[in-house]
């Protein structure tokens, strides 16, 4: 068992959106051997879309609105990768993948540094202590000097940085990398869809002046002094407690540097690591099964409308067929085909070992944060849900559809893309995302996998906020002042809808014993 967890890597790829998460995800599906050809987010001449991106609508708008879930094996380790949304839009998709991986790679355009969806991401990484190595991309592009984007990085992301690769130039006159982690040079050959070699060669000796000319060559070495004597040497404990983050530089899109990065990732990455029950800490060796849900996708496959539960083992050994508890639910559950995944395509698997991850068809029972275990009563907490920002009333746009769209809304806000509030007052359902897009998102989805319209309307809120009180007969005053206001959640919990901030304050100042919160875990 201790073998098996050893050689897992389970990591997830973030960053602002643009920067070349999907197309660093592409190539290092291409190391694995899992595709042959590398497929692109935009372009004209390959016609091979990016695997992650499954979606029509990903492939049209060239983004990713979901995570998906990827695995392979390399060398002798199983690496599983999730492919992040960049898009603050789908920022909760986001921080609630974090929860289920052992480290992260962020990845950084050359050109524009350090930018704002990359820092929030930085702080949830902080906060849960995972460890991270950077990744400088574009850099066949004119970019900012490589010792300029290490001092933001520092500074922005409050966190000692230790290159493990240098440029050589960049741009049009970009030669290659010097890999300072295992001491030989990489020549850079622009390749987009297949892997080029790297040559070895001793950094003192005249073998470096032939291949990257004399001008260079002194810089480099220059450079080297320079980072050996600024930086102090690497030490894999310091990246482990999350104090240090290796960066390399490179070219997803050209595929170069994406190896040496990779190589690197899998000796010095963290195996699967103990997880924060409530009730205590979960170690991975421990022999009976544990997990939990942190995610959940309506319809990856188009021929069947069934829902897939993305399970992350923590501890045990998963077994198909397998009776294991639900805890919310206090019932027990077997799966018949748990599947793993590579973004759309899924296999079917005998069994699965901490650090995987497992797709469990859902007929309705799971929620987001559901906790799996062989009879132990645990719960998984972490998974926020936050209090959305924008608000539209959905309406049915074809009478005749009115099932699809209801099973169609039931379905994706299981998924976590939205919250679904029915006011008490007139009955009307309302939608609250987090971002604009996420209404496009809804919209499309429910006419292309659901065949149903729906039509927005204008209402006019500020926040909406969950409610509670020990003292019942308070509740009731409230409730009955602020009846128009008042809504249901998709489980049936109490939502006050302020339609503005002042509204809200005053309501605190009025009701001392009511709590208001503003993430759904309380």
């Amino acid at each position: 068992m201790n073998q098996e967890i050893e050689r897992r890597r389970t990591f997830a790829i973030i960053s602002h959106p643009d920067a070349g998460k999907t197309t660093l995800t592409e190539k290092l599906l291409l190391f694995g051997g899992q595709i042959q050809v590398a497929g692109a987010v935009k372009s004209n001449k390959i016609r091979k879309t990016a695997t992650s991106d499954w979606m029509d609508i990903e492939k049209q708008r060239g983004i990713s609105v979901t995570t998906s879930v990827m695995e392979f094996d390399y060398n002798d380790y199983k690496i599983n990768i999730l492919d992040t949304p960049g898009h603050q839009d789908f920022a909760e998709d986001t921080f609630r993948t974090l929860t289920a991986v052992d480290s992260a790679i962020i990845v950084v355009d050359g050109a524009k540094g350090v930018e704002a969806q990359t820092r929030k991401l930085m702080t949830v990484c902080r906060m849960r202590n995972t460890p991270v190595i950077i990744f400088i991309n574009k850099m066949d592009r004119e970019g900012r000097d490589p010792f300029d984007l290490l001092d933001e990085l520092e500074q922005e992301l409050q966190i000692k940085v230790r290159p493990l690769s240098w440029p050589i130039n960049q741009g049009a006159r970009f030669k290659g990398v010097y890999n300072i982690y295992e001491e030989q040079l990489d020549l850079f050959v622009p390749d987009k869809q297949k892997v080029t070699e790297k040559i070895a060669v001793d950094i003192n000796s005249q073998e470096l002046e032939a291949n990257v000319g004399e001008e260079d060559a002194a810089k480099l070495r220059e450079d080297l002094e320079l980072i050996e004597g600024v930086y102090p040497t690497f030490d894999v404990d310091s990246y482990l407690n999350a104090e240090v983050a290796p960066v390399f530089f490179g070219s997803a899109l050209n595929n170069f540097g994406v190896k040496e990065l990779l190589d690197c990732f899998v000796k010095i990455a963290p195996c699967p690591r103990p997880t924060k029950a409530e009730e205590r800490d979960v170690n991975p060796e421990e022999p009976k099964f544990s997990g939990f849900i942190f995610k959940i996708t309506a319809n990856i496959d188009p021929n069947h409308r069934s829902c897939i539960a993305f399970c992350k083992v923590c501890s045990g050994k998963f077994v198909r067929n397998a009776p294991y508890q639900h805890i919310r639910l206090g019932k027990t559950v077997r799966f018949s085909s748990p599947t793993q995944f590579m973004a759309q395509r899924k296999s079917t698997i005998d069994e699965a070992w901490p650090g995987d991850i497992v797709g469990l068809p859902d007929n309705g029972i799971f929620k987001i944060g559901d906790t799996l275990t062989e009879g132990e009563l645990i719960h998984f907490r972490g998974l926020p849900s936050f209090s959305p920002e924008m608000f539209k009333y959905i309406e049915n746009a074809d009478p005749m559809k009115t099932k699809q769209l209801q099973k169609g809304i039931d379905q994706l806000m299981d998924e976590g893309v939205a919250q679904l509030f029915t006011n008490q007052f007139n009955g009307r359902k309302i939608v609250g995302t987090v971002g604009q897009l996420q209404f496009e998102v809804i919209q499309y989805r429910l006419e292309h996998e659901y065949g149903a319209k729906c039509r927005w309307e204008p209402i006019h809120l500020y926040k909406a906020c969950w409610i509670e009180s020990d003292d019942a007969a308070e509740l009731e005053i409230f409730k009955k002042r602020k009846y128009q206001y008042m809504a249901i959640d998709h489980e049936g919990r109490d939502v006050f809808l302020a339609d503005s901030g002042y509204v809200l304050q005053m309501a605190q100042e009025d009701f001392k014993n009511i709590r208001f919160h503003f993430t759904s875990e309380f």
